[in-house]
């Protein structure tokens, strides 16, 4: 295993990122946004096309510079110190851009001496990471001639050639099948497990789930930000519960009832404060005012629904 620096050594922000602001002419395509990644974790951008996640992917690695505000790697200026800054970082582009024209092998051996890897360092770590993404039995073959869900675990691969403790993925499942997506986030969490810290965009709202903590974009903003179940009560209020009884009752005066989003007939979802606190109080309330509860559970919320209601907010 590489080292470029003790994990004990590094700030607690893996990333900083103050005001960071892009714009293209008269088209702002980041507008002001300030993000912490602390290190270790796994944060996610989450929004669609045309949010603005690439762009700020690009001014954290420093391919562009912002026109407002700052990033900052690990406490290093990205804008000051570019070159030390990347030795930090895996970087995997949404496009694959490897050379097509050179086999799997030779494209990881090619990145990892540019990364300063010589000898055996060097071919102990292209066979490592030629069997940790089950590429050994194609390392022979030429990259342009992979599938698309190949062409990716090259690509993450070569991004983990020197061994980085910061990770960005920007799309890394993009056009990859659900199977594959599910590895990709296996090896993700044991890279996490690992102690490396992980910035990665996507518009997989499902997917999205598995970050620790989620800033949603949209037109250059940051609309909303937090852990999954965060994000989700923040957008309803609290947290999503369904009851059906029998019997005549007002659920809007059951305790710890914020909202009735829906009611049909006898069945009703309701917003409360905490579902593991006042799930248990309604059902109690409703039978001493002689109900009889037929269904009382938490309702899964989908991070989708949660980034619609964000999405009008914003609008």
């Amino acid at each position: 295993m590489l080292k470029t620096q003790r994990l004990e050594e590094q700030p607690e922000l893996a990333v900083e990122a103050k005001n960071l602001t892009k714009r293209f002419g008269k088209f702002v395509a980041v507008d002001h946004i300030s993000l912490e990644i602390r290190r270790g974790e796994n944060f996610g951008l989450l929004g669609p096309n045309g949010a603005g996640k690439t762009t700020t992917i690009r001014m954290i690695t420093g391919v562009i510079k912002p026109s407002e505000g700052y990033v900052k790697v690990f406490g290093i200026d990205v804008a000051k110190e570019r070159k030390k800054v990347l030795k930090y970082i895996g970087y995997m582009p949404q496009k694959f851009s490897l050379y097509e024209d050179l086999t799997v092998e030779e494209n990881i051996r090619l990145y990892g001496r540019l990364q300063g890897l010589t000898g055996s360092l060097l071919k102990d770590r292209v066979k490592e990471l030629l069997e940790r993404f089950y590429l050994w039995e194609f390392r022979r073959r030429l990259a342009g001639k992979l599938s698309g869900g190949m062409k990716q675990r090259l690509a993450l691969a070569t991004a983990l050639v020197h061994d980085p403790t910061l990770l960005i993925l920007d799309e890394p499942t993009a056009g990859v099948d659900p199977p594959l997506r599910r590895k990709f986030w296996e090896h993700f969490r044991e890279l996490n497990r690992e102690g490396k810290t992980i910035l990665v965009t996507t518009h997989y709202m499902d997917e999205a789930e598995n970050c620790d903590r989620l800033a949603l974009m949209n037109r250059g903003r940051i609309i909303a930000e937090g852990t999954p179940r965060e994000i989700k009560r923040r957008a309803l209020g609290g947290d999503l519960v369904e009851i059906v009884f029998e019997g005549n009752l007002d659920p809007a005066a059951l305790p710890g009832v914020k909202s009735v989003m829906e009611d049909s007939s006898e069945r009703y979802l309701l917003v409360v404060e905490d579902a593991g606190r006042d799930l248990p109080r309604i059902v109690k309330k409703a039978e001493e005012l002689g109900a009889k509860i037929l269904v009382a559970s938490p309702v899964h919320v989908s991070l989708e629904e949660a980034f619609i209601r964000f999405m009008g907010e914003s609008e």
